[in-house]
């Protein structure tokens, strides 16, 4: 596992259109957020391809998956 993840803090910045701050606190949260919910739509997917006897996960495995996912992750 590597040994730290990357900031997604740059990326949320540059894309939001207002003049919003987020403290360090809300960033880290986002970023804690945004990584449970790739581990939950990876485990989904690992579960589709191996339902389909494949060793690989594959895109259209993803594709498969991520209405669903996000329909959970919405509450």
């Amino acid at each position: 596992m590597p040994g730290k993840l990357p900031r997604l803090k740059q990326r949320v910045k540059s894309k939001m259109k207002t003049n919003i701050n987020v403290r360090p606190a809300s960033g880290s949260m986002m970023e804690l957020l945004a990584v449970l919910f790739l581990n939950n739509l990876a485990q989904e997917a690992k579960a589709k391809a191996f339902e389909e006897r494949s060793a690989t996960i594959r895109a259209h495995h993803v594709k498969a998956v991520v209405k669903r996912v996000l329909k959970n992750a919405r509450g």
